[in-house]
């Protein structure tokens, strides 16, 4: 007797890979000649290319988004969620102190997140010592320069495969 082919819809679909997002704040176009004693030299192309050979290696969709603009940025995030993104990585940079916008939508989205900055900003002007993004974050990695995104990304992943 001949077996027959399942045809029905589910034996066709194939699980959908793990969606991640890495938000860039403004200014961030600009790393590996901006402050080099503050950001160091990697610049984002660099970061983003290493996030997304790492994330290839174990089938997990990466995309990469930055911008200038405080709207893109919200926008970006309010999109990540009817994309189904599960996790997001987000370096504000200067919106971490004072964007409550993207504080919202963050909130709003309920997506849950790691906070990255290159550098500490904690040894910095004390303006940078606030976050509006902190409390709301799985974690926080700062000062480690561009690992602290490879950092992120490796916890992240440690969360999907735990799932």
């Amino acid at each position: 007797m001949k077996k027959q082919k399942d045809t029905s819809a589910a034996a066709d679909q194939v699980p959908e890979a793990p969606r991640l997002l890495v938000l860039h704040g403004p200014n961030l176009n600009l790393l590996g000649t901006r402050e080099p004693g503050h950001y160091g030299s990697t610049t984002l192309a660099e970061i983003n290319l290493a996030l997304a050979h790492r994330a290839e290696a174990v089938g997990v969709q990466l995309e990469a988004f930055q911008s200038n603009h405080e709207g893109a940025l919200i926008e970006r995030v309010h999109a990540a969620q009817q994309q189904g993104v599960r996790y997001l990585i987000i370096n504000p940079a200067a919106y971490t102190h004072t964007s409550i916008a993207l504080r919202d939508a963050l909130a709003g989205t309920n997506i849950p997140f790691v906070e990255v900055h290159l550098s500490n900003v904690h040894a910095r002007e004390s303006f940078r010592h606030q976050s509006y993004f902190s409390d709301l974050a799985v974690g926080v990695i700062t000062g480690l320069g561009s690992e602290g995104y490879l950092l992120a990304l490796e916890y992240l992943l440690s969360r999907i495969a735990a799932e």
